[in-house]
């Protein structure tokens, strides 16, 4: 297992939940990125790669579902953990077959979402040794 501290990438355009999320996982150990859009975060795609993805689906300009398809398009395999303050079951179906690895309701478990990144990091620990 790699001794490196995992990267995960949080989009949201909520400052607050950026702001509270980089603190929980920061706290458990985590190198954290924030970026308030999903324009700005595919932009910063290019000289390193995140090792997991906190992505909110509702956001102006470019939503959730908009920036899975472009991290597709760019081959980007990152595990992406979506969390979304409109939880539907048609959006968790619609993100799970976008290759969502979770999807978490708004206001966010501090238990669920660090399980949730965790069994996406193993996840795909697992899939790089195949």
């Amino acid at each position: 297992m790699p001794s490196d501290p995992a990267l995960i990438a949080i989009v949201d355009d909520d400052a607050s939940v950026c702001s509270a999320l980089r603190r929980l996982l920061r706290s458990s150990g985590y190198v954290v990125e924030t970026h308030s859009s999903g324009a700005a975060f595919l932009q910063s795609i290019g000289d390193h790669r995140p090792d997991c993805i906190v992505l909110d689906l509702h956001m102006p300009e470019m939503n959730g579902f908009e920036v899975q398809a472009q991290l597709r398009h760019r081959g980007v395999q990152a595990p992406i953990v979506v969390v979304t303050g409109q939880a539907t079951p048609e959006g968790c179906e619609r993100a799970l077959s976008s290759g969502a690895f979770a999807y978490i309701g708004k206001p966010v478990d501090a238990t669920d979402l660090l399980a949730a990144i965790h069994g996406a990091l193993l996840n795909r620990r697992g899939a790089s040794r195949t």
